[in-house]
């Protein structure tokens, strides 16, 4: 293994040492079909395939790092970046060379979105504007100011697109047009914020959106009209803190995550930074469950692996089908990442992060591909958190990865993009996107 291939797995070591699982491991966990199937094996499962250097860095500004997230167009090959050189990238995916370049008046570290129909991707600038620009050449459909950053991801249902900006305002344009149909907004509670904030979820023909006041609110889709009574997890933060300590941060900057628990129907998952990870009812806003433990979340990840067949080449590839299963992936850079029961909350895992913190994880071939602030990508078991594979290009990954298949991308903190392969030790005719194992 190469030097710096070890300085990251060194730098990352209490999770490759299986720090903090909430069972014990046995010898039958080892061989379990659960697991990925590369389960077993050390390293060298992820491969660098493409690496540019793409950020102009005599023309960045702020901070030292990429932020935002690339988005995949799989269908043409393309990738779509933004850069702290405040441009907007169209690439090719197989050797990232530039198809068009979209110049913006402030440095573009966003989460996109590409509409396959309309063959148009939207994008924030932290100019204050959201932009629709077509995907085929970089050229302007419209532009949508609004006067604070924009970065979180919009969302799209039918021809309503709805996006947030960093003044806790929402809004909700035309797709094609970019014409406001209406806009809803809380009073920033400053003084109080950690840097960042929460972009909107669409579930149940509701918009969900936490704010940096500690509330969150549903929305109806249509008409913005408010759903629920705005819950407080601010109240919720003040009450799980330690007898006369004030905590510090009372916002909720996690994008809401929808999803259905057996029994007790459709739910909301939001992280307060000092209250813990809640699950709301998606309905009227109740609370279902509470983890007060899983504090200084920035990032909520909803991994959910499909049934499945077992291992070909294992010792249960005759058995019954894998079940599928979920798990709650929680991003904190003072606690740690966990990996929560999503019907109950429980600790299944968690693992201390090295110095800086961690992203949201991606789900990429079955496994959980983060990037690490100071130490560069690494590629964990969705089972108990441990490190699989990784390294370190010396500059660190403040950028969410972004997969499809058993491909991933993600940028540096100079600059520089990386295209990631992984590869399972078992060989087939295709991957199944997101999927634990190759077909046959």
């Amino acid at each position: 293994m190469r030097a710096w291939k070890r300085t990251a797995l060194a730098a990352f070591g209490l999770l490759a040492m299986g720090a903090g699982c909430a069972t014990s491991e046995t010898a039958n966990d080892r061989v379990s079909p659960e697991a990925p199937l590369w389960y077993r094996r050390p390293a060298n499962t992820m491969s660098v395939l493409l690496k540019r250097s793409l950020t102009a860095t005599g023309r960045t500004t702020g901070e030292d790092w990429e932020r935002g997230r690339a988005e995949i167009d799989p269908a043409h090959g393309r990738i779509f970046v933004g850069t702290a050189d405040r441009g907007f990238y169209a690439l090719r995916a197989g050797d990232g060379s530039t198809i068009w370049r979209f110049e913006t008046l402030g440095v573009v570290q966003c989460e996109s979105l590409y509409d396959a129909e309309l063959d148009i991707v939207y994008f924030g600038s932290h100019d204050g504007a959201l932009y629709a620009v077509r995907a085929f050449d970089g050229s302007l459909v419209w532009r949508y100011f609004t006067g604070a950053e924009v970065a979180r991801r919009p969302v799209r249902n039918g021809e309503m697109l709805y996006f947030a900006n960093g003044s806790d305002q929402l809004f909700a344009v035309d797709r094609r047009t970019g014409k406001k149909k209406w806009q809803a907004q809380r009073t920033s509670a400053l003084g109080m914020e950690i840097a960042g904030y929460a972009g909107p979820a669409l579930a149940n023909n509701k918009v969900y959106l936490a704010f940096s006041d500690g509330h969150v609110v549903a929305y109806d889709a249509r008409d913005g009209s408010e759903k629920w009574t705005p819950v407080d997890l601010s109240a919720e933060a003040e009450q799980n803190t330690a007898a006369g300590e004030v905590p510090r941060y009372l916002d909720v900057d996690t994008t809401p995550v929808p999803n259905d628990i057996p029994g007790s129907g459709n739910v909301v998952y939001v992280a307060s930074y000092a209250g813990g990870v809640f699950a709301l009812d998606a309905e009227t806003g109740s609370r279902v469950w509470v983890n007060d433990q899983a504090r200084g979340v920035t990032d909520l990840t909803l991994f959910n692996e499909p049934a499945h067949a077992p291992d070909p080449n294992g010792p249960d590839r005759d058995g019954p089908t894998v079940p599928a299963r979920k798990l709650l992936l929680a991003s904190s850079g003072t606690t740690g990442l966990w990996g929560l029961d999503p019907t109950t909350g429980k600790m299944v895992w968690r693992n201390d992060v090295p110095e800086g913190g961690v992203t949201a994880p991606v789900q990429v071939a079955g496994a959980l591909l983060v990037g690490t602030t100071r130490y560069g990508l690494f590629l964990l078991s969705p089972r108990n958190g441990r490190v699989i594979d990784g390294f370190d290009m010396g500059t660190g990954v403040a950028q969410t990865p972004s997969a499809f298949g058993n491909r991933a991308y993600a940028m540096t903190n100079v600059g520089t993009l990386l295209g990631i392969q992984i590869d399972p030790p078992v060989r087939a005719a295709s991957l199944r996107p997101n999927h634990a194992y190759w077909s046959p």
